[in-house]
């Protein structure tokens, strides 16, 4: 990171585009092929690529050459990240409740009783946390989100009335994690909820009661996950996927988009379907299925 703040310093870099629309003065990439004759045309002062690539960066621009491009730039962009604008109104902040003097709460955040907030936290507007949730250091929150919520359990009469279960766990969200917006994160019933470390939540999501994410586990909007689901290291979960609760999912398991997941994945790998199945069986199905209704079409 050095090497690329001392370089937008010293050669007055003002930004990052992508290689068609980038301009003099700005970095750009390439990460696919298929973007190959805009790099060859493109305006840009300094082009991230790899070694096999650096042959078609213009003579105007200049190659610099790393392992990923991808990841280069997404670490630059942290450099240029606009500052956010702290506003501190409308905070509520309950009894005993431990706030780090570095995290940024921003209007309408309203934060429970007995709830820990640790250092560089970001909290955007209009995020509600209840109580004795945890939160550890350089955490995430996007507007909308509701952290701590009672989880979704009842019993039943026998004329089949439901009776609520209070829910006495917390939710701890652990070091370096992002919540998007508008997502929904249970407390336990007895023990916690937990989202792993550097665990990464986009928009409209939900997690049930007592679900346990370990570490780096990617989650795709619109997505849930039932009570006590437990999603290993590095799970991806597609977009509007979701799964039946009490189940685990191998670590470095990929459920693609829309996939269902019914019962525990033992082997890491990459599913598809619903309910849930290899992503190589579920595509030779799909193409039998395709040509069985043109088959019968033609009929």
């Amino acid at each position: 990171m050095d090497f690329f703040k001392n370089l937008i310093k010293e050669k007055n870099i003002k930004g990052l585009a992508d290689t068609k629309s980038a301009k003099e003065g700005e970095i750009t990439f390439l990460n696919d092929k298929k973007f190959l004759e805009d790099l060859k045309s493109t305006k840009a002062s300094f082009a991230l690529v790899r070694e096999a690539d650096k042959e078609f960066v213009p003579f105007s621009c200049k190659a610099i050459v790393v392992d990923d491009p991808y990841l280069a730039f997404a670490k630059i962009s942290q450099i240029f990240a606009p500052k956010v604008d702290i506003k501190r109104e409308n905070i509520v902040i309950g009894y005993n409740s431990k706030i780090d003097e570095s995290a940024m709460i921003m209007s309408n955040v309203v934060i429970g009783n007995s709830v820990t907030i640790g250092k560089n936290v970001k909290i955007y507007p209009n995020v509600t946390i209840y109580d004795n949730t945890i939160i550890e250091d350089d955490v995430t929150i996007h507007s909308g989100t509701v952290i701590g919520s009672d989880g979704f359990g009842y019993a039943y009469e026998k004329d089949r009335t439901p009776v609520k279960i209070v829910h006495f766990g917390r939710v701890v969200i652990k070091k370096g994690a992002e919540i998007g917006a508008n997502c929904t994160i249970d407390r336990g019933v007895f023990n916690d909820t937990i989202i792993g470390e550097n665990c990464k939540l986009d928009n409209l999501i939900q997690i049930g009661h007592n679900c346990e994410l370990e570490k780096n586990c990617i989650i795709v909007s619109q997505s849930g996950l039932a009570g006590s689901t437990k999603l290993g290291v590095a799970v991806t979960m597609g977009a509007q996927s979701g799964t039946s609760g009490h189940l685990e999912i191998a670590p470095y398991t990929v459920i693609a988009a829309r996939g269902g997941v019914t019962k525990s994945i033992t082997k890491s790998g990459v599913y598809a379907g619903f309910p849930i199945k290899e992503h190589k069986t579920w595509l030779k199905e799909q193409a039998k299925i395709s040509k069985l209704t043109k088959e019968k079409g033609k009929k």
